[in-house]
């Protein structure tokens, strides 16, 4: 889609879900490394911000699920956060074993993950109104504006970090504006954008269709791409692919990776 250097990909973009969560611990270094090591040029985090100011890739609001640790991220301060072992939950056949406990696998900050590998696209989800600042001042102070996309559940999140970096920044919809598209994609009327370069959303949310090639086609009459989140099955993804999607983030890199080069549709790097 035309506008954006980080949607011009040459054809359908291929996210690594969390670096590739069914596959090493998510968000990551040891789950990015390897998504970037089969070729990956696009990767997708979300952020939580630490007591002290500093943004961290990681999903949940507590440290508990993956983590050997407890906490808020938001009371907790940046050191306390860096000493939970990352990997010390994740597992492959439901809990025999647990192959990278004790492997020195950390919280990587978010700066880490858009510094260690800089020709890399990353797509980011503030998870709370407290990240939209610093996730906007540490954009603006690495000049990364072409680099990144930002989405959010929260309509009022992107729009803000769309002020704060001066509309410099790939977004995608909130949910409420991801409602109208549907909406307006049903009915045949043009997509209202909302300040938007692109949708991101599921295939169905509590029970509604909301992507499907309907909403496809009209999101690209009116300038938008449509990628989909979170996508683990082949058949799925083909799908989608037969409908026309600009992106599909999965937690299975290697798998999505597999079905695009079968299609010739792989745009990222050989590896």
């Amino acid at each position: 889609m035309p506008g954006r250097r980080f949607l011009d990909a040459g054809g359908p973009i291929a996210f690594a879900h969390r670096g590739g969560a069914g596959e090493a611990p998510e968000n990551t270094v040891p789950a990015f490394e390897a998504a970037v090591g089969m070729g990956y040029r696009y990767l997708e985090t979300d952020v939580h911000v630490s007591r002290d100011g500093v943004l961290f890739a990681f999903h949940d609001a507590k440290l508990d699920r993956v983590t050997d640790r407890r906490g808020r991220i938001g009371d907790l301060r940046s050191d306390e956060i860096r000493a939970a072992d990352a990997g010390f939950w994740f597992t492959t056949d439901f809990g025999s074993t647990y192959p990278w406990r004790g492997h020195g696998v950390r919280v990587p900050a978010l700066e880490e993950l858009l510094t260690r590998w800089p020709d890399v696209f990353v797509n980011i989800d503030p998870k709370t109104d407290a990240c939209v600042e610093p996730l906007a001042a540490l954009i603006r102070r690495l000049a990364i504006f072409d680099r990144v996309c930002v989405g959010s559940f929260s309509d009022a999140r992107t729009a803000r970090v769309r002020a704060l970096c001066d509309g410099r920044v790939c977004t995608s919809m909130g949910q409420r504006a991801v409602a109208a598209a549907r909406l307006a994609a049903m009915w045949r009327l043009p997509v209202p954008k909302a300040g938007a370069d692109c949708i991101q959303a599921p295939i169905r949310w509590r029970g509604l269709s909301v992507v499907d090639a309907t909403l496809i086609r009209a999101a690209h009459r009116s300038g938008l791409a449509v990628h989909v989140w979170t996508v683990n099955a082949e058949p799925v993804m083909h799908s989608l692919l037969d409908a026309g999607v600009d992106g599909i983030m999965s937690d299975r890199p290697r798998l999505l990776k597999e079905v695009l080069v079968a299609r010739s549709a792989w745009t990222g790097a050989s590896s």
